[in-house]
């Protein structure tokens, strides 16, 4: 069997993203489920034989005074990978994590890798955070609390159950996927007592997008977990990434539904703080070049 090439970005260079690159690629996991190209800085791609230069810390950008020099490089080597992916030279992405505010500093409008990822392709897309136990997908993403409200429209929650069924469907082999809808409201909003977003956005919502919900938060996840839905959508970023990481922390991978080639990330940030110390995991990339992999390999079939 051919296994598929996949463009793999270190992040930003301040971080552990090139340490567990480098981790990740040593592992028999990864060796035996794909080829690697590393996209590194300013859009080269280092063959993963190699030292991977400035990106190791010796050289590049490690203080936070560089931020928008380790920003720029970052977003450099995401738009150099989403080219690779768009000429077929490669059959996937995953991203090592970056630095929003970095990538802010570096003159980048994107609040993250996956409004980004949307921007460059042209497509619609949602963030999902699966694992073994949990698959979560956000209606809205990287926006402040105060704004969610306005944001969790019908035609948002329908957007982002559209791309659930699909990517669940052809990207997961879910031939008929059961999708819940999270409330926004605790319980539901209580018959409105809570607020009436429920009621007037996320209900008509649910029946429009042919889901089930929307459930309370506090129950709607467990129900998951225990097997009754292949995906939870939920209405604003924390209360999805809450649940899907303290159910699986470090066994999580990030799936960008609806771009035309899979990409994937681990389920974590930058992590500076132990940047250089050997001490990061690598478990969650690994994870995710392995899922960006099998992802891949089902869809060239």
């Amino acid at each position: 069997m051919t296994l598929p090439t996949l463009a793999l970005t270190l992040g930003d260079p301040r971080g552990i993203g090139p340490e567990i690159v480098r981790t990740a690629l040593a592992t028999p996991e990864v060796a035996g489920a794909a080829r690697i190209v590393v996209v590194g800085p300013r859009g080269t791609v280092v063959p993963v034989d190699e030292e991977i230069g400035e990106w190791d810390g010796s050289t590049g950008p490690r203080s936070n005074a560089d931020a928008a020099a380790a920003g720029a490089l970052a977003a450099r080597a995401i738009e150099h990978a989403v080219a690779l992916a768009r000429s077929g030279a490669v059959q996937g992405l995953v991203t090592a994590p970056i630095d929003k505010a970095a990538v802010a500093a570096a003159g980048y409008a994107d609040p993250g890798h996956t409004e980004m990822l949307g921007r460059l392709t042209g497509a619609p897309t949602a963030m999902m955070l699966a694992s073994p136990r949990l698959r979560v997908v956000l209606a809205t993403t990287h926006i402040a609390l105060r704004e969610v409200p306005s944001a969790v429209t019908v035609e948002a929650i329908v957007r982002a159950a559209q791309l659930t069924h699909r990517g669940l469907r052809d990207w997961f082999g879910i031939a008929e996927p059961r999708i819940a809808l999270c409330a926004l409201n605790p319980h539901g909003g209580d018959g409105g007592r809570f607020g009436d977003e429920d009621s007037r956005v996320l209900a008509p919502a649910a029946r429009a997008a042919g889901i089930a919900g929307p459930f309370p938060a506090d129950t709607v996840f467990v129900r998951a977990i225990r097997g009754e839905f292949d995906a939870v959508i939920a209405p604003y970023h924390d209360v999805g990434m809450t649940a899907i990481k303290v159910a699986s922390f470090g066994e999580g991978v990030n799936v960008t539904l609806g771009l035309p080639f899979p990409r994937t990330s681990p389920d974590h940030g930058t992590a500076m703080d132990i940047a250089g110390q050997g001490r990061a995991d690598a478990g969650s990339m690994v994870q995710a070049i392995v899922e960006c992999a099998r992802i891949a390999a089902r869809l060239a079939h």
